[in-house]
């Protein structure tokens, strides 16, 4: 038969090419986004971190949790840019300070798969003397 595909698709792979067709790419880490709270988080591990710093929060132990803080990323000349020429940045999940830490600010990231490129912002952050928390 002329022209016939005899190649094998992944099911992952046809439910990827069927959910693009329709706007709705899955995620290649399985997160599921969630919304809590009246607010959308990217996966419920970071859903169910939010309500445990909440819960500590409320408790006295830390204060000013905020969520999705911007970090813009610096290199040794400058910014770093995006490929459309824009600042770059990673985004935090959580900052808060922390007072069981004598009142240090911690920044935190809920993370099941530490990514090649979190692991590059990290290590430019790192170089600012901002240090990550995984949870």
């Amino acid at each position: 038969m002329v022209g016939a595909v005899t190649d094998k698709i992944k099911a992952e792979d046809l439910a990827n090419v069927l959910a693009a067709a329709h706007g709705k790419v899955k995620n290649k880490y399985g997160n599921k986004r969630v919304e809590r709270h009246g607010m959308t988080f990217d996966s419920v591990r970071e859903a169910d971190r939010y309500d445990e710093l909440r819960l500590l929060e409320k408790g006295g132990e830390i204060c000013h949790l905020e969520r999705q803080v911007p970090f813009p990323l610096n290199g040794r000349d400058g910014p770093i840019k995006t490929p459309t020429g824009k600042q770059a940045f990673y985004i935090a999940d959580f900052t808060y300070v922390d007072w069981r830490l004598n009142g240090a600010k911690v920044v935190e990231d809920a993370k099941g798969v530490e990514t090649e490129i979190f692991k590059l912002k990290r290590a430019i952050l790192a170089a600012d003397g901002v240090e990550i928390v995984t949870t």
